[in-house]
Protein backbone atom coordinates (compact mmCIF):
# COMPACT_ATOMS: atom_id res chain seq x y z
CA UNK A 1 0.00 0.00 0.00
CA UNK A 2 2.48 2.60 0.67
CA UNK A 3 4.71 1.70 -2.42
CA UNK A 4 1.34 2.50 -4.47
CA UNK A 5 0.77 5.53 -2.41
CA UNK A 6 4.41 6.70 -3.44
CA UNK A 7 3.55 5.71 -6.87
CA UNK A 8 0.56 7.80 -7.28
CA UNK A 9 2.03 10.45 -5.46
CA UNK A 10 5.43 10.67 -8.37
CA UNK A 11 2.51 10.40 -11.26
CA UNK A 12 0.33 12.95 -9.98
CA UNK A 13 3.03 15.37 -9.88
CA UNK A 14 5.40 14.49 -12.88
CA UNK A 15 2.09 15.58 -14.78
CA UNK A 16 1.33 18.69 -12.97
CA UNK A 17 4.20 20.09 -12.46
CA UNK A 18 6.73 20.00 -15.08
CA UNK A 19 10.58 20.78 -13.41
CA UNK A 20 12.83 23.62 -13.26
CA UNK A 21 16.20 22.11 -14.47
CA UNK A 22 18.45 24.63 -16.27
CA UNK A 23 15.57 27.20 -15.59
CA UNK A 24 17.85 30.66 -14.63
CA UNK A 25 16.93 31.88 -11.34
CA UNK A 26 16.43 35.55 -11.11
CA UNK A 27 18.19 37.73 -8.59
CA UNK A 28 14.58 39.62 -8.28
CA UNK A 29 12.63 38.29 -5.37
CA UNK A 30 9.18 38.03 -4.50
CA UNK A 31 8.57 36.13 -1.43
CA UNK A 32 5.80 35.06 0.44
CA UNK A 33 5.42 33.86 3.90
CA UNK A 34 2.70 31.73 4.93
CA UNK A 35 2.13 30.74 8.65
CA UNK A 36 0.46 31.85 12.01
CA UNK A 37 1.14 34.21 14.79
CA UNK A 38 4.86 33.55 14.68
CA UNK A 39 4.80 34.69 11.18
CA UNK A 40 2.36 37.54 11.55
CA UNK A 41 4.07 39.05 14.23
CA UNK A 42 1.85 38.74 16.92
CA UNK A 43 2.59 40.72 20.43
CA UNK A 44 5.01 42.64 18.61
CA UNK A 45 4.99 46.57 17.90
CA UNK A 46 5.19 47.77 14.35
CA UNK A 47 5.12 44.07 12.83
CA UNK A 48 5.24 45.08 9.33
CA UNK A 49 8.76 45.87 10.20
CA UNK A 50 10.05 43.68 12.67
CA UNK A 51 8.24 40.75 12.44
CA UNK A 52 10.53 37.47 11.07
CA UNK A 53 8.89 38.18 7.42
CA UNK A 54 10.51 41.41 7.82
CA UNK A 55 13.94 40.86 9.22
CA UNK A 56 14.39 38.06 6.68
CA UNK A 57 13.58 39.92 3.86
CA UNK A 58 16.21 42.85 5.10
CA UNK A 59 18.56 40.22 5.68
CA UNK A 60 18.00 38.47 2.01
CA UNK A 61 18.83 41.69 0.29
CA UNK A 62 22.22 42.50 2.01
CA UNK A 63 23.38 38.62 0.16
CA UNK A 64 25.73 38.45 -2.56
CA UNK A 65 23.83 38.00 -5.37
CA UNK A 66 20.15 39.32 -4.54
CA UNK A 67 19.36 42.94 -6.61
CA UNK A 68 15.82 43.56 -5.11
CA UNK A 69 13.48 41.28 -3.08
CA UNK A 70 9.87 41.87 -1.63
CA UNK A 71 7.60 40.16 0.88
CA UNK A 72 4.01 39.68 1.67
CA UNK A 73 3.05 37.96 4.77
CA UNK A 74 -0.02 35.96 4.78
CA UNK A 75 0.97 35.00 8.60
CA UNK A 76 -2.69 34.49 10.53
CA UNK A 77 -2.61 33.82 14.41
CA UNK A 78 -4.16 30.77 14.94
CA UNK A 79 -4.39 29.20 12.03
CA UNK A 80 -3.17 25.61 10.99
CA UNK A 81 -3.09 23.43 7.55
CA UNK A 82 -6.63 23.02 7.51
CA UNK A 83 -7.66 26.70 7.43
CA UNK A 84 -4.79 26.53 4.82
CA UNK A 85 -6.47 23.75 2.97
CA UNK A 86 -7.30 24.89 -0.85
CA UNK A 87 -11.16 25.34 -0.31
CA UNK A 88 -13.33 28.29 -1.97
CA UNK A 89 -13.66 30.21 1.31
CA UNK A 90 -10.08 28.50 2.60
CA UNK A 91 -7.27 30.99 3.82
CA UNK A 92 -4.95 29.72 0.80
CA UNK A 93 -7.24 30.82 -1.52
CA UNK A 94 -7.73 34.38 -0.30
CA UNK A 95 -3.87 34.36 -0.10
CA UNK A 96 -3.82 33.39 -3.82
CA UNK A 97 -5.71 36.13 -4.79
CA UNK A 98 -3.28 38.64 -2.34
CA UNK A 99 0.14 36.93 -4.46
CA UNK A 100 -1.71 37.62 -7.84
CA UNK A 101 -1.85 41.26 -7.00
CA UNK A 102 1.29 41.54 -5.11
CA UNK A 103 3.73 38.82 -7.97
CA UNK A 104 2.55 40.76 -11.25
CA UNK A 105 5.79 41.38 -12.53
CA UNK A 106 6.77 37.59 -13.90
CA UNK A 107 10.37 37.88 -14.61
CA UNK A 108 10.47 38.53 -10.83
CA UNK A 109 11.24 34.88 -9.11
CA UNK A 110 8.30 33.83 -6.67
CA UNK A 111 9.29 31.93 -3.62
CA UNK A 112 6.87 30.79 -0.94
CA UNK A 113 8.62 30.54 2.64
CA UNK A 114 6.06 27.84 4.52
CA UNK A 115 5.66 27.73 8.68
CA UNK A 116 2.77 25.55 9.56
CA UNK A 117 2.72 22.91 12.37
CA UNK A 118 2.60 25.39 15.54
CA UNK A 119 -0.94 25.10 15.96
CA UNK A 120 -1.88 21.81 14.51
CA UNK A 121 0.32 19.75 17.51
CA UNK A 122 -1.98 21.36 20.44
CA UNK A 123 -4.25 19.42 22.54
CA UNK A 124 -7.13 21.04 21.80
CA UNK A 125 -7.86 24.68 21.10
CA UNK A 126 -7.16 25.60 17.11
CA UNK A 127 -9.09 24.01 13.87
CA UNK A 128 -8.10 20.21 13.26
CA UNK A 129 -5.89 19.94 15.96
CA UNK A 130 -4.11 17.90 17.06
CA UNK A 131 -3.04 16.44 14.11
CA UNK A 132 -1.45 13.04 13.17
CA UNK A 133 1.86 13.33 11.47
CA UNK A 134 0.01 11.69 8.26
CA UNK A 135 -2.87 14.38 8.40
CA UNK A 136 0.35 16.56 8.54
CA UNK A 137 1.62 15.51 5.53
CA UNK A 138 -1.54 15.53 3.44
CA UNK A 139 -1.97 19.01 4.42
CA UNK A 140 0.62 20.29 3.24
CA UNK A 141 0.84 18.28 0.12
CA UNK A 142 -2.78 19.64 -0.22
CA UNK A 143 -1.26 23.29 -0.19
CA UNK A 144 1.82 22.83 -1.93
CA UNK A 145 0.41 21.00 -5.15
CA UNK A 146 -2.37 23.92 -5.27
CA UNK A 147 0.56 26.77 -5.36
CA UNK A 148 2.19 24.63 -7.41
CA UNK A 149 -0.56 24.65 -9.88
CA UNK A 150 -1.60 28.06 -9.71
CA UNK A 151 1.94 29.51 -9.60
CA UNK A 152 4.21 27.94 -12.75
CA UNK A 153 7.98 28.12 -12.10
CA UNK A 154 7.51 29.03 -8.31
CA UNK A 155 9.79 27.60 -4.99
CA UNK A 156 8.28 26.32 -2.13
CA UNK A 157 10.55 26.28 0.98
CA UNK A 158 9.47 24.50 4.01
CA UNK A 159 10.57 26.47 7.35
CA UNK A 160 10.63 23.96 10.24
CA UNK A 161 8.01 24.39 13.05
CA UNK A 162 10.36 26.19 16.11
CA UNK A 163 10.14 25.45 19.73
CA UNK A 164 7.63 26.11 22.55
CA UNK A 165 7.77 25.52 26.03
CA UNK A 166 5.89 22.63 27.30
CA UNK A 167 4.02 24.70 29.96
CA UNK A 168 2.40 27.11 26.79
CA UNK A 169 -1.82 26.88 27.13
CA UNK A 170 -3.45 30.23 26.47
CA UNK A 171 -6.69 29.63 24.70
CA UNK A 172 -5.37 26.90 23.19
CA UNK A 173 -3.92 24.13 25.57
CA UNK A 174 -0.57 22.81 23.33
CA UNK A 175 1.37 21.48 26.57
CA UNK A 176 4.51 18.65 26.53
CA UNK A 177 1.86 16.67 24.83
CA UNK A 178 1.99 19.02 21.65
CA UNK A 179 5.77 19.39 21.76
CA UNK A 180 6.51 16.22 21.37
CA UNK A 181 3.92 15.94 18.13
CA UNK A 182 5.51 18.85 16.90
CA UNK A 183 8.29 17.33 16.37
CA UNK A 184 6.85 14.41 14.86
CA UNK A 185 6.09 16.81 12.01
CA UNK A 186 9.42 17.09 11.05
CA UNK A 187 10.40 13.98 9.21
CA UNK A 188 7.17 14.37 7.59
CA UNK A 189 8.50 17.78 5.92
CA UNK A 190 11.63 16.22 4.92
CA UNK A 191 9.56 13.17 3.21
CA UNK A 192 7.41 15.54 1.14
CA UNK A 193 10.71 17.18 0.20
CA UNK A 194 11.89 13.52 -0.91
CA UNK A 195 8.74 12.64 -2.72
CA UNK A 196 8.86 15.69 -4.63
CA UNK A 197 12.27 15.68 -5.84
CA UNK A 198 11.77 12.03 -6.42
CA UNK A 199 8.49 13.44 -8.54
CA UNK A 200 10.89 15.49 -10.64
CA UNK A 201 9.27 19.01 -9.58
CA UNK A 202 12.46 20.86 -8.64
CA UNK A 203 10.53 23.12 -6.82
CA UNK A 204 9.90 22.14 -2.86
CA UNK A 205 12.80 22.34 -0.54
CA UNK A 206 13.42 21.97 3.04
CA UNK A 207 14.42 25.08 4.32
CA UNK A 208 15.49 26.17 7.96
CA UNK A 209 15.83 23.32 10.98
CA UNK A 210 18.16 25.05 13.07
CA UNK A 211 15.55 27.64 15.01
CA UNK A 212 13.60 25.10 16.93
CA UNK A 213 17.15 24.51 19.04
CA UNK A 214 17.76 28.35 19.36
CA UNK A 215 14.73 28.86 20.61
CA UNK A 216 14.86 26.13 23.49
CA UNK A 217 18.21 27.50 24.34
CA UNK A 218 17.22 31.08 23.82
CA UNK A 219 13.95 31.29 24.83
CA UNK A 220 14.45 33.39 27.93
CA UNK A 221 16.20 36.02 25.88
CA UNK A 222 14.32 35.36 22.27
CA UNK A 223 10.86 34.65 23.06
CA UNK A 224 7.99 36.66 25.06
CA UNK A 225 7.17 35.70 28.80
CA UNK A 226 2.94 34.84 28.68
CA UNK A 227 0.84 34.32 31.93
CA UNK A 228 -0.96 31.08 30.93
CA UNK A 229 -3.34 28.37 31.89
CA UNK A 230 -0.19 26.64 33.28
CA UNK A 231 2.05 29.53 34.54
CA UNK A 232 4.46 31.62 32.17
CA UNK A 233 4.77 30.47 28.87
CA UNK A 234 6.95 30.63 26.08
CA UNK A 235 5.26 30.84 21.88
CA UNK A 236 5.99 34.16 20.35
CA UNK A 237 9.37 35.67 19.42
CA UNK A 238 10.02 39.10 20.57
CA UNK A 239 12.03 41.48 18.58
CA UNK A 240 15.31 39.81 19.17
CA UNK A 241 13.62 36.49 18.31
CA UNK A 242 11.99 37.58 15.30
CA UNK A 243 15.42 39.17 14.03
CA UNK A 244 17.01 35.85 14.79
CA UNK A 245 14.19 34.12 13.28
CA UNK A 246 14.65 36.16 10.34
CA UNK A 247 17.89 35.26 9.79
CA UNK A 248 17.36 31.96 9.72
CA UNK A 249 14.54 32.10 7.35
CA UNK A 250 16.72 34.43 4.85
CA UNK A 251 19.54 32.17 5.04
CA UNK A 252 17.48 29.36 4.09
CA UNK A 253 15.65 30.76 1.56
CA UNK A 254 19.09 32.21 -0.09
CA UNK A 255 21.03 28.62 0.34
CA UNK A 256 18.30 27.24 -1.74
CA UNK A 257 17.65 29.80 -4.34
CA UNK A 258 21.56 30.78 -5.40
CA UNK A 259 22.95 27.02 -4.51
CA UNK A 260 20.04 24.96 -5.44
Amino acid sequence: MKKLKYLLFTAVTFLLFSPLNGQKITGNLDIVYIGNSITQGVQLENPDEVAPPAFATRHIRSLQGVESARFLNRGKSGFTTVNFLPTPDGELSKAIIAVKDFHTDQNRQLVFSIMLGTNDSAEEGPRGSPLYPEEYYFNIKAITDKLLSEFQGCLIIYQQPVWYSSTTYNRSRYLKAGLERLQTYFPELKSLVADYSAAGSGQVFLGDTKAFDYFKENYLTDLIPEQGNAGTFYLHPNTKGAEALGKFWGDAIYEVIFKK
